[in-house]
């Protein structure tokens, strides 16, 4: 058997020229021919078809009537996380504290490529003592350092995100909007990917949160690169926040900047919710971090800050046409409360993007109010 692997750098007519060999050689096997090819990337075979410029829906199995079987590979259990854990202690003394060996699967969802990598970074670059026992902030740390260097297995699924298949499930995952007709062969293809997953319920989710980080920091570099330099109005002498100065200062950033950054978006349904993350993460500016839930059908997006132990939920809902005339402010104020008791933290906005058509001027249809929750939680309303 011959084996091919990085099969997906080949693009257009390289990679069509590599599969006419393989289908003209299939008869002549195994005196002028390898018996057997395997090849190696993120996608199934009958998906070359596509990326070598045929049409766009797939079709048959095998677009070459010469596929035998595809395999894919299945995410580690936890016990398996562990196990290849126990490896390293058994083969240098240095021990994984079990807290570290769960978090390192509740990041990676028990994917190979970042279970190894989480490893390597942390007993290569930042535990490097064998004596020092790994730690879950050790498991952090190195899941910081993997979304900073984006490698090239993360890169790759970044460069991804342009693919129009991609982008109709993923789309809707950012806004929490339930998914739009597409056919069968686009979710299929995301989830071969790996980008997301079923849950035991079978909903659709992004697949780990490392690449939930990934997706969004993708989506928002652009934006994030665009944004001109921030006062830090909202900071006070001692480095805590002053929340109603951000608020403050997140208003007068959109007012000035928002609609402009919105149009520059790839995603320009999401566009909305990825210019929020994008100031967001200015905000934090490494001082701090942005937490998100994406999840299809859910309606909203949540939205978690952190800066100096302090903590903001974020509640972000869209006011369509299709939505008739119900204001979904109701709706999102329980919907926050709800996402607040899970973050630990009584302070929040509920942001609604009122995207009818007919509407004002931004200007003229910006709102800031307060509300209180049914149990009492005081809340600023930002009606964009």
């Amino acid at each position: 058997m011959v084996f091919i692997d990085e099969i997906d750098a080949l693009r257009d007519q390289a990679l069509l020229s590599v599969l006419r060999q393989m289908r003209a050689g299939h008869n002549y096997r195994p005196t002028a021919f390898p018996w057997s090819l395997a090849l190696v990337g993120l996608r199934d075979v009958r998906d070359y078809k596509v990326a070598a410029g045929g049409t766009d829906r797939l079709n048959t199995a095998s677009p070459f009537n010469i596929k035998v079987e595809s395999l894919t590979m299945r995410g580690f259990t936890a016990d398996e996380v562990a196990e290849l854990y126990a490896q390293h202690t058994a083969d240098t003394g240095q021990r994984f504290e079990p807290d570290a060996v769960a978090r390192a699967f509740e990041l990676t969802r028990g994917q190979p490529w970042l279970v190894n990598a989480l490893a390597y970074v942390i007993t290569t670059k930042l535990v490097t003592d064998r004596a020092c026992a790994v730690t879950a902030a050790d498991v952090e740390r190195a899941r910081d350092a993997l979304i900073e260097r984006q490698d090239t297995h993360l890169d790759s699924l970044a460069e991804r995100l342009r693919d129009p298949r991609v982008r109709a499930v993923v789309e809707p995952m950012i806004q929490g909007a339930a998914l739009a007709s597409l056919a069968p062969d686009d979710l299929r293809f995301v989830t071969d990917l790996g980008l997301v997953r079923r849950d035991d319920d079978g909903a659709v989710e992004v697949a780990n949160p490392i690449y939930r980080e990934i997706i969004v920091r993708s989506l928002t570099d652009a934006m994030r690169a665009s944004i001109p330099k921030l006062a830090p109005t909202w900071l006070r002498a001692d480095g805590t926040v002053d929340w109603q100065r951000l608020r403050e200062a997140f208003v007068a950033f959109w007012l000035q900047h928002g609609e402009a950054l919105r149009g520059a978006s790839a995603y320009p349904e999401a566009a909305p919710h990825l210019v929020l993350m994008a100031f967001l993460h200015r905000v934090v500016n490494g001082g701090g971090r942005v937490e998100r839930e994406l999840a299809l059908g859910s309606g909203r997006l949540d939205l978690g800050v952190e800066v100096q132990g302090e903590r903001l939920g974020v509640e972000v809902k869209t006011w369509r046409d299709a939505d008739k005339s119900r204001d979904p402010t109701v709706a999102g104020l329980g919907q926050l409360e709800e996402y607040l008791a899970r973050f630990g933290t009584s302070r929040g906005w509920l942001v609604l993007f009122d995207q009818r058509s007919g509407q004002p001027d931004l200007p003229e249809r910006l709102r800031v109010e307060a509300r209180v929750t049914a149990s009492g939680r005081e809340i600023t309303v930002i009606r964009l």
